[in-house]
């Protein structure tokens, strides 16, 4: 009976670290994840984004700030170590970071400078910053495709594969979104419509 009783107390003692490990794993894994997460800014860029607070100048802002990565995957900060020292005087040194790492960051980048252009017309749908943020946004994407474009062929790794066609498929997105704007001519008789009208 003593050994019945002893080995009852024993299973229970099992199911009950089981059960414990069980609950405890996804919190680990979780916290795990969250340490791990990467931040797509570095310090100076979070000040610069902060500070600026104008649309356009904020999309500057983060073109600049995706440029860096772009030049670092590519291979042309590299090449050019004067232009990245200036640079580093204002912008801080350059993002550290694997390729997959520094392609996720161009991807979330460009996701927050769409994030920024969404909310300000949503706020303010007549802002004249909002068609010209997205006009200079999508100069700048249709600068960075090709370049991350021609990464397609060198890039073996699912992890680096994945970050690379995200951050393709936010600078399509943006290209043909600046597509459906009207033409910076009919903004400007548009505006003049209106003008007319206040007087």
């Amino acid at each position: 009976m003593n050994t019945f009783n002893s080995r009852l107390a024993r299973l229970r003692a099992l199911l009950l670290v089981a059960l414990v490990a069980l609950v405890a794993l996804p919190l680990v894994t979780v916290a795990h994840a969250a340490v791990q997460r990467r931040e797509h800014l570095t310090e100076e860029e979070t000040d610069m984004v902060r500070v600026t607070q104008a649309l356009d100048q904020r999309i500057a802002v983060f073109i600049k700030i995706a440029e860096r990565r772009v030049d670092v995957v590519t291979g042309v900060a590299a090449s050019t170590p004067a232009l990245v020292a200036k640079d580093a005087e204002k912008w801080g040194a350059l993002p550290k970071g694997t390729r997959a790492q520094l392609l996720g960051d161009i991807a979330r980048i460009l996701d927050e400078a769409i994030n920024n252009i969404d909310d300000v017309a949503a706020r303010t749908p007549d802002s004249s910053l909002v068609p010209k943020s997205l006009r200079r946004l999508s100069e700048a994407s249709a600068q960075f495709l090709p370049q991350l474009a021609a990464l397609r062929t060198g890039t073996a790794a699912e992890n680096e594969r994945e970050a690379l066609e995200q951050a393709i498929d936010n600078l399509e997105e943006i290209i043909e979104a600046a597509k459906r704007l009207p033409t910076e001519t009919t903004e400007k008789k548009d505006e003049k419509k209106g003008e007319k009208k206040k007087n």
